[in-house]
């Protein structure tokens, strides 16, 4: 139980280590050596977790998602929004996902290229299909395909909001996003009741 627990923290300062100097430096140019140094444990114990940068980029990629909990209410649309403007908030200041985003953006898996959207995709794309079901979306909107849509537009108003405010506009920007998106996407009776600019949100801890 103990060596599990130290594991575990051992772990989770690795992902916090790789959060930091990826964050800080840049997938291509952060090292593994800097990683370890940053984490303050031994190479033997990050390669037991992570045989090498490429998995340690990949899990910094799954975990990015964990500690969001998106709401589930009778407008899935508005809870695709609200979700958004959640990531929004929480990438001004989120090492994981910010290490996350510039992985996504600097890196190609060669094995599967899309490795560093598919999440975000896949939650987006839960939400599109109830609001089909829920008779929110236009008949001629295929949910899977416009989640990828609004995930590669979504990645590239957060790039632009970076290098132009540090992100400290981007919630403005997503309600923007929303604001052109959401004509092509909704039925008209759930347009006339959708906030682009978000309900109260919260991030799990």
């Amino acid at each position: 139980m103990v060596k599990q627990a130290r594991a575990v923290r051992t772990r989770r300062a690795v992902l916090e280590a790789a959060a930091h100097v990826i964050g800080t430096r840049g997938y291509q140019a952060a090292t593994m050596a800097e990683i370890i140094q940053r984490a303050g444990v031994t190479k033997g114990a990050v390669y037991f977790h992570f045989r090498s940068k490429d998995a340690l980029a990949r899990a910094v990629i799954r975990e990015q998602t964990e500690p969001f909990v998106p709401q589930v209410s009778e407008s899935r649309l508005q809870d695709a929004i609200d979700f958004t403007h959640q990531v929004a908030l929480a990438l001004r200041n989120d090492p994981l996902l910010q290490a996350g985003t510039r992985i996504a953006v600097e890196t190609t898996f060669s094995e599967d290229p899309l490795v560093p959207y598919q999440a975000w995709t896949d939650i987006i794309t839960t939400m599109f299909s109830d609001a089909r079901d829920n008779g929110e979306l236009l008949p001629a909107v295929a949910p899977e395909r416009a989640a990828e849509f609004f995930v590669s537009a979504y990645m590239g108003v957060q790039l632009f909001s970076r290098a132009a405010t540090n992100r400290a506009d981007l919630p403005e920007r997503v309600t923007t996003l929303w604001k052109h998106t959401l004509p092509g996407l909704a039925s008209p009776g759930a347009l006339s009741h959708l906030d682009p600019q978000g309900r109260s949100v919260k991030i799990a801890v």
